[in-house]
């Protein structure tokens, strides 16, 4: 009762002094998140935030550790959670934290000794041969309980000092749920709940998505014995409940936005080989199901194929988040692209403060600001709306993916890596081109605005690009001929007269874009820079913003 009494409290202080608290539609995190041992002295805390704020962030995402916070069972510390949101405060920061509590990639690595110690009351989740592991299991009510209580004092504690200020604005429940080892936890109490029912929520939930359980099977070890893939979703529903828990703590304390975050299942292997049964994609309509109050399911992009893995979260009620990737010199183009081409809630490299140069991230940070400016001062909507009905692309190229056509009502942008063109010497000299990305934006009907960097876009009409002849260019920037005399090489040519309109460069200028969303003029690009009015383009390690105006003759 004393607990209920402090939470209510402490919720209608928040509220009577005006705090703001954030929901997802209006989120624009330009982040970064510290590696796991940044934030666990006020010296490196005090040291790395205003590093954090030179580099351009606007948000740095922290663990918040429980074996620090609760050293000793019923003490607790919060040191360290004020020491961040202080200096944040200072730095003109927000901040993410990251509940590093039962679970951290996995394992219980952050659950306090006096926790670990006392596997009686606290049991190890288990391999099928019996062996304990180092994963706290989420089957019993005495984790959870711990679990529960420091994570409740956390947000408690984080209501209060925020009160009135919004530095804190979203929370990472766990990290990476998943078991490692086996598809699924093998203890006595798992085997006693994987020959229950299974709920009629999640029944009918995977019926409405088309994987319906089949007829008959009532427990789940009648519907999925000893498959791994059915044992997955077993591990995934209770890991989903557990979360939902704390999540309901969450909302009644200080109602942030939360979400959870999913290593990926890659390089083909079985559930148990990667971290089994977390918010992954292919699990997620059973997330959504056991934990309704997570407002995202978000993925750590680590491995190849950024693009694949990030449109696998991009899906209708689940706003795109990236709260891990691997940070490098691809960073800034793939932060880019994320915005673009879905509108998302934020973007954030992993162990930015121990990169060592982090510019590429600084500038595209810098041109993604300025187009938030703009969308924010000359669209009369909502962020939400506006990411949703504005009509808006993100590009994301490297040496095998590196052309992209969209078609845009009766215009259409062949965009593709710069380095497609012949006349940078990296083209062709074996150099291993670093990825281009562009968030293309369009303002008016003839006019877009491209910020990015490795790009060209050529704009066409439907027709005329249904007419389009292929010809390779030199490097001279005209039609390749043929070196060797006579004219087996000439290159083709229209036989067909031309039909329809087609569409020219009025003009490509270089601009930027102030606190107040209006555009400032740098300069024109024409001549070279636009191949006398046949694209527009900013070359690799280029960082700009090109307004474009087109028209029809």
């Amino acid at each position: 009762m004393k607990k209920l009494l402090l939470s209510l409290l402490i919720l209608i202080g928040a509220l009577s002094s005006g705090a703001q608290v954030p929901s997802v539609s209006n989120l624009f995190i330009l982040g970064g998140e510290l590696s796991n041992s940044a934030a666990t002295s006020v010296e490196d805390i005090d040291e790395v935030m205003p590093r954090m704020a030179a580099i351009g962030l606007n948000t740095v995402l922290v663990p918040a550790y429980w074996d620090l916070i609760e050293p000793t069972e019923g003490t607790y510390d919060f040191t360290l959670i004020d020491r961040v949101i202080d200096r944040a405060r200072e730095n003109r920061l927000k901040v993410v934290f990251l509940w590093f509590g039962a679970w951290k990639n996995s394992m219980s690595c952050y659950a306090p000794l006096w926790f670990k110690q006392d596997t009686k009351k606290y049991p190890r989740a288990m391999t099928a041969a019996g062996k304990p592991l180092e994963i706290a299991s989420c089957f019993s009510e005495n984790v959870f309980d711990a679990d529960c209580r420091v994570f409740t004092r956390l947000m408690e504690h984080i209501a209060q000092k925020d009160r009135g200020t919004g530095t804190v604005i979203m929370a990472q429940i766990e990290n990476e749920i998943g078991m490692l080892e086996d598809a699924r936890d093998h203890s006595p109490l798992a085997e006693k709940a994987y020959d229950k029912n299974i709920p009629a929520t999640l029944r009918t939930a995977l019926k409405k998505d088309g994987k319906a359980v089949a007829a008959g099977k009532a427990t789940w070890r009648e519907a999925f014995g000893n498959d791994p893939y059915g044992e997955e979703c077993f591990m995934a529903w209770h890991y989903a409940c557990y979360v939902e828990r704390l999540a309901q703590v969450a909302r009644r304390i200080y109602n942030v936005p939360l979400y959870v975050n999913a290593a990926m299942n890659s390089r083909g292997r079985k559930p148990g080989e990667y971290p089994s049964a977390g918010p992954l994609a292919h699990l997620a309509t059973i997330w959504k199901c056991g934990a309704p109050s997570i407002d995202m399911l978000s993925p750590d992009i680590y491995d190849t194929g950024f693009k694949s893995w990030a449109s696998q979260y991009a899906f209708k009620g689940n706003p795109l988040f990236i709260p891990e990737t691997r940070c490098c010199e691809n960073s800034g183009a793939r932060a880019l692209f994320t915005f673009g081409e879905y509108g998302a809630v934020g973007f954030s490299p992993f162990a930015i403060d121990q990169y060592d140069d982090p510019s590429n991230i600084t500038n595209a940070y810098a041109l993604l600001r300025q187009m938030h400016n703009y969308i924010s001062n000359n669209a009369n909507k909502s962020l939400s709306a506006q990411r949703s009905t504005l009509n808006h692309w993100g590009l994301l190229f490297d040496q095998e993916d590196k052309e992209r056509i969209i078609e845009d009502g009766n215009h259409v942008l062949t965009c593709r890596h710069n380095f497609t063109l012949p006349w940078d010497p990296r083209a062709t000299d074996g150099t291993t081109w670093p990825e281009g990305g562009a968030y293309i934006l369009k303002i008016a009907p003839m006019e877009y605005l491209i910020a990015g960097q490795g790009i060209v876009v050529e704009f066409k009409t439907k027709s005329e690009k249904e007419q389009e002849v292929k010809r390779q260019l030199g490097e001279d920037g005209f039609v390749e001929g043929n070196t060797q005399g006579g004219n087996n090489n000439a290159p083709a040519v229209q036989t067909q007269r031309f039909r329809g309109k087609r569409l020219g460069i009025g003009y490509v200028d270089q601009v930027s874009i102030g606190d107040d969303g209006a555009m400032k003029f740098l300069r024109r690009d024409n001549g070279d820079q636009d191949h006398q009015g046949r694209h527009a383009r900013i070359g690799v390690g280029e960082w700009k913003i090109l307004h474009v105006k087109l028209y029809e003759y």
